[in-house]
């Protein structure tokens, strides 16, 4: 929904930076895949009980990358960057 929402898809997704330059931090649907994969693997997954998980936490975590080998941290990057009115940049957030 949010390629589409951009007019991009999968494989152009960084052509919506020219208008939303923040879009830089997006993550691919399959990086939120294998965070969902990680947890079902994970025997232990019953300590994660109660929480808020994001992709770039579990990505830590479990040691996975998104499809371009970075690991896109969204939510510190929304915090630190967009929130706090700075230009988009998203060094040391990949």
């Amino acid at each position: 929904m949010m390629l589409d929402t951009f007019g991009v898809r999968e494989d152009n997704w960084r052509d919506a930076l020219d208008s939303v330059p923040h879009f830089a931090i997006s993550e691919t649907p399959r990086y939120v895949g294998r965070a969902v994969a990680a947890l079902a693997a994970d025997p232990d997954v019953a300590r994660w009980n109660g929480q808020s998980l994001d992709s770039g936490s579990l990505a830590r975590t479990y040691g996975f990358t998104d499809l371009d080998g970075s690991r896109p941290d969204a939510w510190r990057y929304l915090v630190e960057v967009q929130d706090a009115g700075k230009p988009a940049d998203v060094t040391g957030y990949r």
